[in-house]
């Protein structure tokens, strides 16, 4: 019998079969190459591959895609009559629960899965990826914790295994612990992205801009580069750090270089752009006209079904390109998802935190600041249920404060700006807010 690198037996693999197997993993892993090409050869070595099989339905099922996700039910409906040991059956199981949209269920599977199974990589990395994409900060960390102990580094993957526990760390806020197993983890696999982008991730919470930038730049060769999934996204985290630091003229030329340059439609590029504009129009900068080529981008990835997180993202293109009709298409959609009777969790991401964030930025657009504070106050607080990190709904308080600010609102516009500068006291961007918060207060006291 066939085993992986990690040791894990394979039902119907061949020699041939599993080398492209354990290629493809790492391949996903790193997020680099191309771990779908792998895996179809994988298959094609030996079409009975049972982890192959389950393998690239979980790629597709954690890409937050549509058609992505409908790929995935498909090849797990034809995987299902193969043979498939205790391991594969349980992975198997998992992912019919996501596909089905259950993702906490599915999350849960996958929970108990590593449990027994905690050298099975892929599926740990699924899980990391469900517990990103439902907000859940502590199972981001805990996960992974609990299956740290039975790795070591003479077995292939270890680091992989420390970089999903560097970002665990850093969205429960324990950025010393965060960065010393970012940093570990690419001393011992350099082109590791998810460890990399940790990293910046704990410099962009604690407000180390300059370091961020100093972190990007001399790693860049390990994680820029067009066969690069993650590419785009480590991108991003450098123009938030140029746009802390209010150089705006950089933020621009990466958004129009390297960010949006090749205008694809990949969904995890489509949301750092729709982040960096909305951004940008929160400074006061005109972004011109690329809202528009990205308000059509997104049509294709989202339906109001699926993915709420995703969703918001095209609302805020849709926003920015004046194409009303497409958004109020959109929220249509979504009112249908929110009222849905199934057991699905697509239901609650939207009714609890997707249409209000789109009312309040839809609200904020148009110039009606009172209403995008009363929505956006209380739902920031709810707003990890339908996933992303930390700094990817920072944005949201951002819109608030901005809110309030434009809205005359000084009581709330101070009170955020303070509690903006607790976590990050020398960001220019929240010392700009406490001083027009701090001006707008003394001229009303003055009138």
């Amino acid at each position: 019998m066939h085993k992986d690198l990690q040791g894990n037996t394979l039902t119907g693999a061949t020699a041939e079969a599993v080398s492209s197997y354990d290629q493809a993993v790492r391949s996903f892993n790193i997020y680099r190459g191309d771990p779908e090409a792998l895996i179809d050869a994988a298959i094609a070595a030996a079409p009975e591959f049972a982890t192959a099989h389950l393998f690239k339905a979980g790629i597709y099922a954690t890409a937050s895609e549509p058609e992505a996700t409908a790929g995935a039910i498909e090849i797990l409906h034809q995987a299902a009559s193969l043979p498939m040991n205790d391991r594969e059956q349980s992975l198997a199981s998992a992912l019919k629960r996501l596909v089905a949209g259950h993702w906490n269920a599915a999350a849960e599977a996958l929970d108990r899965h590593s449990m027994l199974y905690p050298h099975d990589l892929p599926a740990l990395q699924f899980g990391h990826l469900l517990d990103f994409y439902r907000g859940n900060a502590r199972n981001l960390r805990d996960r992974i914790a609990r299956a740290l102990p039975h790795w070591s580094a003479n077995r292939p993957g270890y680091s992989i295994v420390l970089g999903m526990q560097s970002f665990g760390h850093e969205e429960m806020a324990d950025y010393r612990r965060a960065e010393e197993f970012g940093r570990q983890a690419v001393e011992l696999e350099p082109q590791d992205s998810w460890a990399h982008h940790a990293v910046a991730h704990v410099m962009e919470m604690m407000g180390r801009p300059e370091d961020g930038i100093g972190w990007m730049t001399a790693r860049e060769p390990h994680w820029s580069g067009k066969d690069n999934l993650f590419e785009i996204h480590n991108w991003w985290h450098r123009a938030l750090f140029h746009l802390d630091l209010g150089q705006t003229e950089q933020v621009l030329a990466l958004y129009d270089g390297p960010i949006r340059e090749d205008k694809g439609g990949v969904v995890l590029d489509l949301i750092d752009a729709s982040a960096l504009l909305w951004r940008l129009h929160l400074c006061g900068h005109d972004v011109g006209d690329r809202w528009n080529e990205l308000s059509v981008a997104w049509e294709a990835q989202s339906d109001g079904a699926l993915y709420a997180f995703n969703d918001w993202h095209a609302a805020m293109a849709h926003l920015g390109a004046g194409r009303d009709d497409v958004l109020g298409g959109l929220v249509e959609k979504l009112k249908r998802t929110a009222s849905a009777t199934d057991n699905g969790d697509a239901a609650m991401f939207t009714r609890d935190v997707g249409l209000p964030v789109i009312e309040g930025f839809t609200a904020f657009f148009r110039g009606d600041h009172t209403t995008a504070v009363d929505r956006l106050f209380g739902v920031r607080y709810l707003a990890n249920r339908f996933g992303g990190s930390h700094a990817q709904r920072d944005i949201i308080d951002w819109t608030l404060v901005e809110a309030a600010l434009r809205g005359g609102d000084r009581a709330v516009a101070i009170s955020l700006a303070n509690e903006r500068l607790a976590g990050k006291p020398h960001s220019p961007v929240n010392l700009n807010f406490l001083k027009r918060s701090q001006a707008a207060s003394e001229k009303a006291i003055a009138a």
